[in-house]
């Protein structure tokens, strides 16, 4: 069975929208809950997801709500915080990961953070049996993957193309794919450019897909309640699930 993992923007438009909605994916079959913290820069991410970003900021987003939201779903639905480094260092490594495995969150994804400067915390990570994910991109050399994904767990963040999320582009990743197995025997997830048109091709060879931008579209409509933004995103996940098996 091939795992999807969803992404949705913590606090927006509310944290008691975040918990329903979360709940909602759980039982549509989504397998991982990617929390993503609002952050004003989010540089890997397309127009859809930064819109979110600022407009839960603009609605005065605080981490405690990131804390609070974890605190009711993280025992239903398998949780990951998904943030910018910055948002990380400015309240510490340490109380992060405390915070982390107090409430059952399972791991961190941290785009900006090079795995260079991520090994620094992987004595920290594993003390509170936390994952940091691991990214690879088509671009990355050989010898890079490697060294990239040899100590990788929970999943690979395998990114579908060099550029934002959302873009909907593509590439040929065989090689890149052939060469992750080469080295690691952690599940491989693709992400960007994900949605219901494009999982059926983008799951081949790998054993599942990060879906954000297309969840996101549906949180940013202001034609239909809440109630019906739950019922669209949590059908739309499902619907992608069955797609991708």
């Amino acid at each position: 069975m091939k795992k999807l993992v969803a992404y949705i923007t913590t606090g927006f438009p509310s944290s008691s929208f975040t918990i329903d909605l979360a709940l909602s994916l759980k039982e549509a079959g989504v397998d991982s809950l990617e929390l993503g913290i609002p952050f004003s820069d989010p540089v890997a991410d397309g127009p859809v997801i930064e819109q979110a970003n600022l407009k839960a900021l603009q609605n005065g987003f605080k981490m405690e709500q990131l804390f609070d939201v974890s605190k009711q779903i993280a025992s239903t639905i398998d949780t990951l915080w998904m943030g910018y480094f910055n948002s990380f260092y400015h309240k510490g490594m340490d109380s992060f990961t405390c915070r982390a495995k107090e409430y059952g969150v399972s791991g961190f994804i941290i785009p900006d953070l090079p795995h260079e400067e991520a090994v620094a915390y992987s004595n920290l990570m594993k003390e509170k049996e936390l994952s940091m994910i691991s990214f690879v991109a088509p671009t990355d050399s050989h010898e890079r993957i490697k060294e990239v994904v040899q100590n990788s767990s929970k999943f690979i963040y395998l990114v579908a193309y060099a550029g934002i999320t959302g873009s909907g582009a593509s590439e040929d990743l065989t090689d890149t794919i052939r060469s992750i197995r080469a080295s690691s025997k952690t599940p491989i997830y693709i992400g960007f450019g994900v949605d219901e048109n494009t999982a059926k091709e983008k799951v081949k060879g790998v054993d599942g897909v990060i879906v954000g931008s297309a969840f996101v579209k549906i949180l940013l409509d202001e034609s239909i309640s809440n109630t019906q933004k739950i019922f669209k995103i949590s059908t739309l996940a499902k619907r992608i699930k069955e797609i991708i098996n």
